[in-house]
């Protein structure tokens, strides 16, 4: 008999469609679930990392040996760690910098523009590279990136830690810190931020070195790499980093800090005055020692970076 003449058949036939189809559907949502599940997990390129919400950071692993991460200040990127990276890949040692959410090369995300959000990060980025026994590194913004790791991570991955001229303890001025920036400092900036950001950068890169004070040897070059380094940045997410790093209180992560670190700054910092910065948060942790620099700004990783060099592969080989 011909199955098309045949009502039970054809009612068989089309029952089983249903049930292929609906099968289909049900595989297809469920791939689609875990393909939604595993963008959400932490997955690895050569020189990217996709983070748990979804966020690609960028980062550059350069050398072998023991490993120094390095985390950068407002609102750069990890590009301008090179001519210490270079250093002490030079010198035997793993250094890995990475572009804090949006900030250089990495994704631009509407939300995790905090302190929480970019130790967060760099919890995940060390997690999936695997590293211990790190020096970790971190330059204002950044220096509070490193202290709020240790606060919410722990040290165990870690062997020691640098700060350099570094946010931490707090800088936003109020009763309990008086010597502290107003937070009409921080409005200006998030002015300058959110109208003509890049003549607002153009001018932020000349105290950020030191350029604007008497006999300083600053280069045109200099200057403008922190420009193109900072419009990299984008505009929401840089906006976001100021209250991160102006009204965050470090000063719990930095008492649990047990670690030796080196506080470096310079003692003519325009952005982030050594008073209310270094000498303070030294006195909140153990095995703290000290580096100031008479004169100098708080881009000091650009104009000294020698004497940066020096003393950072200097304490790095003192502690091993």
């Amino acid at each position: 008999m011909n199955d098309a003449h045949d009502p039970a058949r054809r009612s068989l036939l089309a029952g089983s469609a249903v049930l292929a189809t609906g099968a289909f559907a049900i595989r297809a949502e469920a791939a689609a679930q875990s393909n939604a599940q595993s963008n959400r997990s932490t997955t690895m390129t050569r020189n990217t990392f996709t983070t748990k919400d979804g966020t690609q950071i960028y980062f550059k692993d350069w050398g072998e040996g023991p490993v120094v991460t390095f985390s950068h200040g407002w609102p750069l990127n990890a590009d301008a760690w090179d001519g210490q990276m270079h250093n002490l890949a030079r010198n035997g040692f793993r250094v890995i910098a990475h572009d804090r959410r949006g900030h250089g090369r990495s994704s631009q995300p509407s939300a995790g523009n905090d302190m929480n959000g970019y130790a967060d990060d760099l919890a995940q980025l060390i997690e999936a590279l695997d590293l211990k026994r790190i020096t970790m590194v971190g330059h204002s913004t950044g220096g509070g990136e490193v202290a709020r790791y240790i606060g919410r991570h722990g040290s165990k991955r870690v062997a020691r830690a640098v700060l350099i001229s570094a946010v931490p303890p707090v800088m936003l001025k109020s009763s309990a810190n008086p010597e502290g920036l107003p937070i009409d400092v921080f409005d200006g900036i998030r002015a300058g931020v959110a109208g003509d950001r890049s003549q607002f950068y153009k001018e932020l890169a000349i105290p950020f070195y030191g350029a604007n004070r008497p006999g300083a040897k600053v280069s045109q070059g200099m200057l403008d790499q922190f420009w193109l380094w900072s419009m990299q940045s984008g505009q929401k997410n840089a906006y976001e980093c100021i209250k991160a790093f102006s009204e965050t209180d470090f000063t719990e992560d930095l008492k649990k800090i047990d670690v030796p670190i080196l506080f470096m700054h310079g003692e003519d910092d325009q952005i982030v005055p050594v008073h209310d910065s270094a000498k303070k948060a030294a006195r909140l942790v153990k095995h703290a020692s000290e580096i100031y620099y008479p004169g100098a700004p708080h881009g000091l990783t650009a104009t000294m970076q020698d004497r940066i060099n020096a003393d950072l592969l200097a304490f790095i080989r003192a502690t091993a």
